[in-house]
């Protein structure tokens, strides 16, 4: 994620403001001593100017040879981020508890 908003030209400041955390919180996202909300994925793609496709590394959609209805994963993040923020918070805490049973 650092990397994103520095090529975007987004300071770590900025950039937690618009996603609503603390830089610190920004901070520790980006080290990796804590985990992104699933929530906030959509936020994040809209304030660097991306789609989700390529906030998690696939081909841009302009790239890609077939274009088709967007994925239904997608729409559901974009579903969740409309969510209130409690409500939020309860389906990114039962994904990572299925995902931690892996």
């Amino acid at each position: 994620m650092a990397s994103w908003h520095k090529a975007n030209n987004v300071t770590q400041v900025q950039f937690a403001e618009a996603l609503g955390i603390s830089q610190q919180t920004l901070q520790s996202y980006e080290v990796g001593r804590r985990r992104i909300p699933v929530s906030a994925l959509p936020t994040v793609a809209r304030t660097l100017s991306v789609s989700l496709d390529e906030l998690f590394g696939e081909d841009k959609p302009a790239s890609r040879a077939k274009r088709g209805p967007v994925p239904q994963w997608q729409q559901q993040i974009e579903a969740i981020a409309k969510l209130p923020k409690a409500r939020q918070r309860f389906v990114t805490e039962m994904l990572q508890t299925v995902l931690a049973q892996r």
